[in-house]
């Protein structure tokens, strides 16, 4: 967990720096050149290139992590079983009882109360392993 709020910390620096050196047009490798009416021209390609370069840290440092986190949260309620100890984004814990696809049904602790959630509800899944009694 610190090191994606890490990740993110450092690519908002990255994207405020890139953000600043735009409105600045600062211009390092170009070089401007001042036509017979008075105007500058030149500097423009720089501006291109740091735009993507924006862009690029933003994907790589927002965006994809996240679509890799709503991926494996897709995969983990896609793969829930009978007899899977789950917790809900409410914080309810219980064992699946029974599996649809769009819902879970699971009971809660010894009174054996069964609820009934859908499946984007489950927040975490812990593999039950059968125990021997």
């Amino acid at each position: 967990m610190k090191l994606n709020r890490l990740s993110r910390a450092v690519a908002l620096i990255l994207l405020a720096a890139l953000a600043v050196f735009m409105l600045a047009g600062c211009t390092t490798t170009e070089t401007t050149t001042t036509t017979t009416d008075g105007t500058t021209s030149g500097g423009g390609a720089s501006m291109i290139i740091m735009l993507v370069v924006l862009i690029a840290v933003f994907y790589f440092f927002m965006i994809r992590p996240e679509n890799k986190k709503k991926k494996q949260a897709q995969e983990m309620r896609d793969s829930l079983a009978v007899g899977d100890e789950i917790t809900t984004i409410g914080g309810i814990v219980g064992k699946i009882v029974s599996v649809n696809d769009k819902y879970v049904v699971f009971e809660t602790g010894e009174d054996r109360v069964r609820m009934q959630v859908t499946k984007w509800a489950i927040s975490s899944n812990t593999k039950q392993t059968e125990q021997p009694q």
